[in-house]
């Protein structure tokens, strides 16, 4: 019994250090975005000007300007290289009604969508709602949030478990490597046992 708990244990450590997600680059991401199921979204590349693919855009090379504004106005946002969303509220409280948003990469991503979680809705009254549509597209609903404060951001990170294999963080393979120790012990433990 004590050998089947141990190498459960052990299994489960190998597994938690594979699952984790890592942030996701978007370095050359092509982003499409629509606001309540249109394409009510300008973007920088167009010059935040209404017209046929304005709701397109890469990130913004210097960092210094938002992908998207709504075409309501009512929200800015932003996308880092390094995989953070930002949602900035550039009228409180932006009046009742839906707020959903879905950003599509297509295929301009390194690695497949596996994770999308909130970092931090301190901006807010209530929780956003967060989803991964498919490999290549998030979705965002912040309808009914009770917004605190202008331009204060409600963030979250986009992920990748494709990501995470690529460069393992330390407390991952840390865990790999006490799993494999314990799978070398339990091993032994039962040789010693036997002999």
């Amino acid at each position: 019994m004590k050998k089947i708990m141990m190498e459960t244990l052990v299994l489960a450590a190998l597994a938690a250090g594979q699952a984790h997600a890592a942030p996701l680059s978007l370095d050359d991401a092509r982003i499409t975005a629509t606001y309540n199921g249109t394409a009510d979204v300008l973007g920088n590349d167009s010059g935040y000007l209404p017209g046929p693919g304005s709701n397109v855009s890469g990130l913004d090379p210097n960092d210094s300007y938002v992908e998207f504004l709504t075409g309501d106005a009512l929200f800015g946002v932003d996308f880092t290289r390094s995989g953070l969303l930002s949602v900035y509220a550039n009228m409180v409280p932006p009046r009742d009604g839906n707020y959903a948003f879905i950003f599509d990469f297509g295929t301009s991503l390194a690695a497949p969508i596996t994770s999308f979680t909130l970092v931090d809705a301190g901006a807010v009254g209530g929780l956003p709602r967060l989803s991964v549509l498919s490999s290549h597209s998030i979705g965002l609903d912040l309808s009914g949030l009770d917004w605190n404060a202008d331009f204060v951001p409600v963030t979250a990170q986009i992920g990748s478990a494709d990501a995470a294999a690529e460069v393992p963080e330390p407390a991952s393979a840390a865990l790999l490597l006490a799993g494999v120790a314990g799978l070398a012990l339990s091993r032994r433990r039962t040789r010693a046992a036997h002999a």
